[in-house]
């Protein structure tokens, strides 16, 4: 398969300064992509998907006609734009309003202004993505490995399985929550588990004592995805038996890292 690289992306800017999609649009010029088309609103890039399916959706959090969040799910949830990455550039640094983008899919949150190491680990991270570079794993036959992914997000389910996808697992289960995740674990083996932390009823620190303490599957290597940042509580969390953590969004490169690490062995 041949690799992809910046020259190869074509994509879509949706900025309603025209003085920042210059500002952009040069950054990105600079990362060696030259194939951007622009939008100022979220109706123009709309009829600009109807006709053309970029590879990356760079996005504004803030339009006269709607939010980046509002555009976002409507993408995910439509299956003709919803495996299309989308990285959103925002100078917003609270937490609980970053925390719905997080939970929404996004490839990348960039601050703005952004430095050329925040824009190329994104763009890193969509091609990625679009390369979909197997894992060779030594002990698994990538292909078999059954994989659990939790987490409330529908959205966030469906790009983990989407960067798993990219790795070459293809027998992904899907659920919903943590009380849902016990009751398949318990009718089904599986060889890794991919958790969020923060779901009702049962969270993710609450599952994996589950699977450590209670499930006859104790073994099981659990990932945690998280986009918590306090050290005291991460710490708390690692406790309960998780074997490694990763914060959202969740990038291929370090998944891909993390999984050999987890299933080889390996540092």
């Amino acid at each position: 398969m041949n690799e992809l690289s910046p020259q190869d992306l074509s994509i879509l800017l949706i900025e309603p300064s025209p003085t920042q999609q210059k500002f952009i649009a040069r950054q990105m010029q600079q990362e060696d992509i030259v194939n951007i088309e622009f939008a100022s609103d979220i109706k123009s890039a709309k009829a600009y998907l109807a006709n053309h399916h970029p590879d990356l959706i760079t996005s504004a959090m803030y339009f006269d006609d709607g939010t980046a969040l509002e555009f976002v799910r409507e993408l995910k949830s439509d299956e003709h734009t919803a495996d299309i990455p989308f990285m959103l550039v925002s100078s917003e640094c609270r937490k609980e309003q970053l925390e719905a983008y997080r939970q929404s899919g996004v490839i990348a949150i960039l601050p703005k202004p952004f430095t050329p190491e925040h824009l190329g680990t994104a763009i890193n991270a969509t091609l990625d993505i679009l390369s979909a570079e197997e894992l060779e794993l030594s002990f698994f036959d990538v292909k078999s490995l059954r994989v659990l992914v939790v987490d409330d997000s529908r959205f966030a389910r469906k790009f983990v399985s989407r960067v798993l996808n990219s790795l070459g697992i293809e027998k992904i289960t899907e659920v919903a929550d943590g009380k849902e995740a016990i009751d398949t674990i318990k009718e089904h083996m599986f060889d890794l588990v991919v958790t969020d932390y923060n779901m009702p009823e049962v969270n993710g620190k609450e599952l994996t004592e589950y699977i450590r303490n209670e499930s006859e599957q104790s073994h099981i290597p659990v990932l945690m995805v998280s986009s918590e940042s306090n050290e005291a509580h991460l710490a708390n969390i690692e406790k309960s038996g998780v074997n490694a953590m990763c914060d959202k969004p969740f990038e291929p490169e370090n998944v891909k890292k993390i999984l050999y690490s987890l299933l080889e062995g390996e540092e």
